[in-house]
């Protein structure tokens, strides 16, 4: 029988640890990044999912630019990104994501997108123009695809993944008992398995969980087994920050002391590459793992 956590009280939850601290995005890398997000009209995962390290990224030059619009079709309870029926499909936004990547002079590009379930695709064809576009502009540039879900439509995630980019990521986000609260349109079998069959096909697997959601130790290392088992190389773990009240509320302060335990029990397990802190995101640091 699993254990369930000791739920802190409310005020205890409200007071953010001082390790999680951050500073505001400033100086002049920044303001150039800022001003060719706007330029080109492209959307940001940076600015959409209100990512704790915008500031050091785009100060690095660096974003993680997100494609097929800023409306997702999900209503994942942990996501700042708005939710609705997309009315964006813009057959231009490969041209312009790549002539941005080339102007800020990336070496290593994150490509993410919205859930588009509306579509038949599910957006599968802008994916792999975007990431074509990219390998052509600017052929020394590496590429991560961070991948929604495509709700077993195989044929669509090999239009997603084949264009050439040197991993593949799609978050699973949370353990497996808190699917149907945090991720209500996702299931945690068929987020195993695309990513088992994006191994298959021969692409660097990556995924992200965040913690302090509920979820207990044992929890978490079943799904560090389970990821090893379906092909996983690549494991990051992070805070889980709520994005408003109206999102799922934060039931856990992880220390970093957790996090680095975390961090070898992954690697005992098989995984090759376990990336894991309280400010660790899907992205964070990402030109590293194309070298595991």
């Amino acid at each position: 029988m699993i254990e369930l956590p000791v739920i802190p009280s409310t005020e205890q939850r409200k007071k953010r640890p001082d390790w999680l601290r951050v500073k505001l995005p400033v100086g002049p890398e920044y303001a150039k990044v800022r001003k060719l997000v706007d330029t080109y009209k492209l959307h940001t995962i940076c600015e959409s999912g209100n990512c704790p390290n915008m500031g050091e990224c785009w100060g690095a030059g660096t974003a993680t630019f997100m494609i097929l619009g800023n409306v997702c079709t999900r209503s994942c309870t942990f996501c700042a990104v708005a939710t609705g029926r997309p009315n964006e499909y813009d057959t231009d936004e490969p041209r312009r994501v790549a002539e941005a990547i080339v102007l800020m002079k990336v070496k290593h590009a994150v490509i993410t997108s919205v859930n588009r379930d509306e579509l038949k695709d599910r957006g599968a064809e802008i994916w792999y123009q975007t990431v074509r576009a990219v390998k052509e502009a600017s052929p020394t540039t590496t590429i991560e695809t961070l991948i929604p879900d495509v709700k077993s439509n195989w044929d669509a995630l090999i239009r997603m993944i084949e264009a050439g980019q040197e991993v593949v990521s799609h978050n699973m986000e949370t353990v497996e008992r808190l699917y149907r609260r945090v991720r209500p349109q996702a299931r945690y079998e068929r987020s195993l398995e695309q990513i088992r069959r994006t191994k298959e096909y021969g692409q660097r697997t990556k995924t992200g969980i965040m913690l302090g959601l509920g979820e207990t130790t044992d929890e978490v290392h079943k799904a560090m087994d389970d990821l090893a088992e379906n092909g996983l190389d690549i494991l990051t773990l992070g805070q889980y920050l709520q994005p408003t009240k109206m999102h799922h509320e934060v039931i856990e302060w992880i220390t970093p002391e957790q996090f680095d335990r975390y961090r070898e029990e992954g690697l005992r397990r098989g995984l090759k590459y376990v990336e894991s802190g309280p400010l660790v995101r899907s992205s964070y640091h990402a030109e590293r793992h194309v070298l595991v």
